[in-house]
């Protein structure tokens, strides 16, 4: 059996090189692409995102990535967001003042971190459902992150038979805030597995072998 197909949604922006190479390394035969049609076909979807929300919504717009997203959702096609790219599945983002929809994926607001610190950049840790398939064989281990931004809420909820997404905080100073969601096809990542080193690689391993 080949190497699944991996498409790296080119937004515009992002270190999108990055993200290709550590989809290589675990294992995904993996594009940069921005037409529609290559990111419905392949086996899974990674929407990457650096910088402020509103850029990388007008980007995943201008590219009809968040078409594609909701037809490959409603198809239970994987996809996987990252950093921005996880920020922009809630509804609102709130950046200096201006409040930009999302993807609406989620209930909730992105919103600046209150810690005395900002932004948040280094190594932390995850607390992890223990059922999670996103943190299998990764209990214990630091992540990279960089934002200033997050949902520091989880609001959706969800009634038998539909199971309840599986969520992962991260403390920061004196708050914690949402870092990871497996919500069926939809994972999403706050902090980057692709510069997260051998913790990071274990994770993308562990996306890329529900793919197949």
């Amino acid at each position: 059996m080949g190497r699944p197909s991996v498409v790296v949604l080119d937004t515009g922006s992002g270190n999108i090189h990055s993200v290709l190479r550590a989809m290589d390394r675990a294992g995904a035969e993996a594009t940069l692409s921005a037409d529609y049609s290559t990111a419905i076909a392949a086996d899974g979807l990674v929407v990457p995102g650096v910088g402020a929300y509103a850029t990388c919504m007008a980007g995943l717009r201008k590219v009809q990535g968040d078409r594609a997203l909701g037809v490959r959702l409603a198809g239970s096609r994987p996809v996987l967001a990252v950093c921005v790219g996880m920020q922009v599945m809630f509804d609102v983002g709130e950046e200096h003042g201006v409040r930009t929809p999302g993807c609406g994926q989620w209930p909730g607001n992105v919103e600046r971190l209150q810690s005395p610190v900002v932004p948040h950049m280094g190594w932390n840790t995850v607390d992890a459902p223990a059922s999670s398939r996103m943190f299998a064989n990764l209990v214990g281990e630091r992540f990279y992150f960089v934002h200033s931004y997050a949902a520091r809420s989880w609001q959706l909820t969800t009634t038998p038979p539909f199971p309840a997404p599986l969520v992962s905080w991260t403390q920061y100073g004196q708050e914690r805030f949402v870092s990871a969601v497996e919500n069926g096809p939809l994972w999403a990542t706050q902090f980057h597995p692709e510069k997260s080193g051998d913790a990071g690689a274990q994770l993308l391993r562990n996306w890329v072998a529900g793919l197949c």
